[in-house]
């Protein structure tokens, strides 16, 4: 088995093993399913680097953002010898998919950036600020999906843009128990009216805080239906993969609005029957 043989073995092997797998990382096509793995892995990576309990490093540790930018600096060598060891398969895998697709670099450096700023931003003044987050850290992956398809355009790309940050929105009214102890607040200072870190903070979620919460969870439904449009344009079965994505984005807000907007005392989840529930949908809608 040669090393780029050897190197898309690896990046699927963690994009089927890890516990946050890439959306479309299972149900793809077996001819796409190497590429995606490829990002996936480059992604998941960088995400871990800023994020997890990487070589138990405090999680604002500067060490962290020079971490990233040496694994950033990976895109830009000529050779496989200039690779970190580390993670030479992965830029291994990821540059052969970069050179097959004509894929923007761009895409793949701004969710480094996005990463790179969970490591020292922990609010957000406006909600135009948490977009451009959302631009970073989330909108690359369906573009990303999109051109592994063949799709280059501006509209189907706007589109999944709502999408994706949908889909990172919901995920953060869904963790703000698990972000409260990171020190993160996610939901734009502009929109408190008033109401205190502290009760952002606390065990459950008070009145004011279930209403701020609400307003952010409808904000966020309207941003997955100005999204929705783009399953039609969409071939299959990439359709039906994005179809699923976007109702487990919905089931999550339903899931919030059923505990009544309190995330601070329990995470929202999806089980195993939400997900299987949510694949019969799709596959008679």
């Amino acid at each position: 088995m040669d090393d780029l043989e050897t190197a898309y073995a690896k990046c699927i092997e963690l994009a089927f093993s890890h516990y946050e797998n890439f959306p479309v990382a299972r149900l793809i096509s077996k001819r796409l399913r190497p590429h995606v793995a490829a990002i996936y892995a480059f992604a998941r990576t960088a995400d871990d680097i800023a994020d997890e309990n990487h070589e138990n490093l405090a999680e604002d540790d500067p060490l962290r953002t020079a971490a990233l930018c040496e694994f950033e600096s990976q895109l830009d060598a000529k050779s496989a010898e200039d690779m970190n060891p580390k993670w030479k398969w992965i830029f291994t895998a990821l540059k052969d998919t970069i050179d097959k697709f004509s894929i923007p670099e761009g895409l793949l450096r701004d969710l480094v950036s996005a990463f790179a700023q969970d490591v020292v931003k922990k609010r957000y003044a406006t909600f135009g600020e948490l977009l451009d987050y959302c631009r970073r850290s989330a909108n690359p992956v369906g573009r990303l999906v999109l051109i592994l398809h063949g799709i280059r355009d501006d509209k189907l790309f706007g589109f999944s843009d709502k999408i994706c940050s949908a889909l990172q929105l919901a995920n953060f009214w869904q963790d703000m128990g698990v972000d409260k102890l990171k020190n993160r607040i996610y939901i734009p200072q502009e929109d408190w009216n008033g109401i205190s870190q502290e009760r952002i903070f606390a065990d459950d979620a008070d009145a004011g805080v279930r209403k701020l919460v609400e307003f952010e969870v409808e904000r966020t439904e309207k941003m997955f239906s100005e999204g929705a449009p783009l399953i039609k344009y969409l071939p299959f079965p990439l359709s039906l993969e994005i179809k699923i994505t976007l109702a487990g984005g919905r089931a999550i807000l339903r899931k919030i609005r059923r505990q009544n907007y309190d995330t601070l005392s329990r995470r929202p989840a999806l089980g195993r029957w939400d997900k299987i529930r949510l694949l019969a949908s799709a596959l008679l809608s």
